[in-house]
């Protein structure tokens, strides 16, 4: 049967079942069992037109709960300018894949370049990538990137304060890897230094993972843990929230040799948890060891200038640079399976930068900042919250309630709040430069009096 949207004939049919030496499709099919096979209708709705798809897909979407977002953990509700999906719609960009010819990617392959700068700038680091998946696979990836560098060593250390979620994705990596991951042990909310240098005193260690600000959102002090990690030949390694690096110390600047994380920050929306963008910088040294695409400017072997017009010769062209390191080219002997990735998502953390600019970058945090601070000192009056742990937060904090927490969390909900993430018995509270005032206010009110 030939359908109104597939372009194959009837004799294209024969043609293609010849090659395969069956004479119907059915054929293809023939191992399947009987009983496993669909043999109904399908329950398709009737026809309908385009007003009447618009509105089945309006009432669909009521049935939504919008909630007013004080989680985070990862994942978190910044505001997203409007004119970033406008530029993100256009067709060159909406239709572009792997900039492989230079020639007709100089637009895709510049904005990339971009990219690499702004991550560079932000994490004050030497080198970029043309972006990963998300935070949590970049993590994985640099787990692997260290023991590569290595040659030997196979042990990985990572913060008892990571992320659970981006822990898990690292497993299960280091187990297909040969890996051996160990997480050092929390101690009053951040990582141990003397659990760290005796771990790396063992041997065996291709490098060490820790996480700014952590999973509790407490911004940890990582003076002398680049120092231990270079003592022992390990590679010190910092997962970091992007948007969080405008005004904290970069990686660099606490002597890292790999940054990652996830650009969800940069004004990505949330959207039921993807597509997001993951970033990895790392020092010059190690940039042969650094999977995905690179991008690289140079100047333009002139036309122009053969036929004696010097005038436009010289002009800036971008390419893909060092592509041996990567997998299409290495095949077997790749470290890394990344060899493409959301680019598109590269581009919407590159416009979400150069609209906000340096300052707009620090003014965002700052008021995430500000906004979480005055949230805890709101919940603080009410006598019933502690902070697990009495440290430096930045935008996140975690604490204890002296009742119910699962009965609060859904007070909130109802109350039309997403009101911070359950951990252990507790509440993550993230607040954004979304939040306002009044919104802090209003989800304070609902906390029950002791």
């Amino acid at each position: 049967m030939t359908y109104k949207y597939f372009p194959h004939t009837e004799d294209d049919l024969k043609a293609m079942l010849n090659r395969v030496g069956i004479d119907s499709v059915d054929a293809l099919y023939a191992q399947i069992p009987e009983s496993i096979r669909f043999r109904g209708d399908y329950k398709l709705p009737s026809e309908m037109c385009e007003m009447e798809v618009r509105q089945l897909f309006e009432k669909l979407g009521s049935l939504n709960k919008q909630l007013t977002c004080f989680a985070g953990m990862g994942v978190y509700d910044h505001y997203t300018p409007s004119v970033i999906p406008q530029l993100l719609q256009r067709s060159e960009f909406l239709t572009s894949y792997t900039p492989y010819q230079a020639e007709i990617s100089q637009g895709t392959l510049h904005y990339i370049f971009e990219y690499q700068s702004m991550m560079t700038e932000l994490t004050g680091m030497d080198i970029s990538n043309a972006s990963m998946y998300d935070g949590t696979t970049a993590a994985a990836e640099a787990m692997m990137m260290a023991v590569a560098a290595s040659k030997k060593a196979r042990r990985v250390l990572i913060a008892g304060t990571m992320n659970a979620l981006t822990v898990k994705v690292m497993t299960r990596y280091a187990h297909h890897q040969g890996i051996d991951l160990y997480a050092l042990h929390i101690k009053d909310g951040v990582t141990d230094l003397e659990e760290l240098k005796a771990e790396l005193a063992k041997g065996d260690v291709a490098g060490v993972m820790v996480q700014q600000p952590n999973a509790f959102g407490i911004v940890e002090d990582y003076t002398g843990f680049a120092e231990a990690c270079h003592e022992q030949k390990a590679l010190f390694m910092m997962n970091c929230v992007a948007a969080d690096l405008a005004v904290l110390k970069t990686p660099g600047e606490w002597g890292a040799d790999i940054a990652v994380g996830d650009g969800q920050s940069l004004g990505i929306p949330m959207q039921f948890g993807g597509p997001y963008v993951g970033y990895m910088c790392c020092t010059e040294k190690l940039i042969r060891k650094m999977p995905g695409r690179i991008v690289g400017m140079t100047k333009a072997t002139s036309r122009q200038q053969q036929v004696g017009n010097e005038e436009n010769g010289g002009q800036r062209a971008f390419v893909l640079t060092l592509q041996a390191r990567e997998q299409h080219i290495r095949r077997q002997k790749a470290t890394s399976n990344i060899c493409s990735n959301q680019s598109l998502m590269a581009l919407f953390v590159t416009i979400y930068c150069s609209l906000m600019g340096k300052q707009g970058l620090k003014e965002a945090a700052q008021l995430s900042y500000a906004g979480a601070h005055y949230l805890w000192d709101e919940l603080k009056k009410t006598g019933r919250f502690q902070l697990v742990f009495d440290k430096p937060f930045f935008n996140e904090f975690y604490v204890n309630y002296d009742g119910d927490v699962d009965a609060l969390y859904q007070r909130f909900i109802d109350a039309g709040f997403l009101g911070g993430v359950r951990l252990e018995g507790g509440l993550v509270f993230a607040v954004t430069e979304k939040r306002t005032k009044e919104e802090i206010d209003n989800l304070v009110s609902l906390v029950p009096a002791p």
